[in-house]
Order: structure tokens, then C-alpha cells, then sequence
């Protein structure tokens, strides 16, 4: 358990960070461009705490945030830059604990990351855009509720899980099949057991 939030900077880590950011904005410039109910943003940062831990997960999740930010003038996305944090942290923490080693942990995951994002960006939604996402599928159910009387925070609520939730199986599925597609030489760098070149 001591290992969980252990994190080793080493020449691989501090590669890994920038490579990861950069899979990150350009999942959701695919995704922005080609106008797709998901946000495909948080790939890199997946990759990254799977790989790296939860460290360098929230470090990827947030940094991409806020470069993507200020480079597009996106000023939505530095709000979300604590829910990136928190996905990177908790994939990190769940990847650590060995649940990305079988397709049903990593489901698990999945389903972990994307409750984080809901219960995180639930209320940056309601403070900062009266409850909506600005997602076409998830806005959609917004108003529903809303014409149904329902409270905003609820409605929120909704409108995340319908978007994070299936945002982030998809997420996860795909780097959990990059990494059984990445070679043990490399994955063995990021390896905290290993007492070599690791910071306590």
C-alpha cells in the first residue's frame, strides 16, 4: 500500500509527461473538431497514471488542461483542469492497486474515473455555467430534466454521468490496450518496486 502515491522521477517520467499531454490535446481536437459526444481528453492522462502513478496522472491531467487553455483560448478547459487532476489520480491510484492488468479491472477503473469526473465537474458546471457541460448529448438531457422540474444540481449530475461515464470506458479500454501492447523493457521503467532511481 505504501507504494500507491510513490513516484519515480526518472529520464523515463519525465518523457512520458509531455508525450502524454500532447495524446491528450490531440484527443480532444479530434474530438472538438469532428464535434463527437465525448471529450477523448484524457487518454494521455490515463496512459500516464497507469504508467507513471498518480502523480504523474493528475500532473498530465492538469497541465493538459491548462496548455490547451491558454493555446486555443479555451477558458472552459482551465476550470476543468481539477477533474483532469482527479482522473489522473485516481487511475493512477486504481492502476497501482492492480486493476489494470485484466479487462475487468480495468472496466473497474473506468467506471472509477469517470464517477471522479462526474463528482468533480458537477459542480464546476453548476457555479460556472448554470449546470450545463456544453456537450450536445449531455446539454440534451440537461434540459430535459430541467422542463421536468428537477433540481439544477440534478440535472447536472445527469448530464455528466452521460457523457463521463461512457467517455471514460472507451478511455481506459484504449490505453489498456496500448499498454498490453507496450514491451515489458519499457513498462519495467516505470516500476516503483524497484528501488533504482526513485524518490521516497
Amino acid at each position: 500500500m505504501k507504494n500507491i502515491f510513490k513516484t519515480k522521477l526518472n529520464t523515463a517520467s519525465l518523457v512520458l509527461i509531455p508525450a502524454c499531454i500532447g495524446i491528450n490535446y490531440l484527443g480532444k481536437l479530434f474530438a472538438s473538431v469532428l464535434k463527437l459526444p465525448l471529450w477523448l481528453d484524457s487518454i494521455g492522462t490515463c496512459i500516464g497514471g497507469a504508467l507513471g502513478g498518480p502523480i504523474i496522472g493528475a500532473i498530465c491531467g492538469a497541465a493538459n488542461n491548462l496548455i490547451y487553455g491558454f493555446t486555443t483560448g479555451d477558458s472552459i478547459t482551465l476550470v476543468y483542469a481539477l477533474t483532469s487532476l482527479g482522473i489522473g489520480l485516481v487511475v493512477g491510484i486504481m492502476a497501482r492497486l492492480g486493476k489494470m492488468e485484466k479487462i475487468s479491472g480495468a472496466l473497474l477503473t473506468s467506471l472509477a474515473g469517470g464517477l471522479a469526473a462526474v463528482l468533480i465537474s458537477t459542480p464546476l458546471n453548476v457555479i460556472f455555467w448554470g449546470g450545463t457541460t456544453g456537450n450536445v448529448w449531455g446539454d440534451a438531457v440537461f434540459a430535459a430534466t430541467q422542463a421536468a422540474n428537477l433540481p439544477v444540481v440534478l440535472g447536472s449530475f445527469l448530464d455528466e454521468v452521460v457523457v463521463d461515464v461512457p467517455d471514460k470506458i472507451i478511455t481506459v479500454l484504449i490505453v489498456f490496450a496500448i499498454l498490453k501492447g507496450l514491451p515489458k523493457k519499457l513498462t519495467a521503467l516505470y516500476d516503483v518496486n524497484d528501488s533504482v532511481e526513485s524518490l521516497d
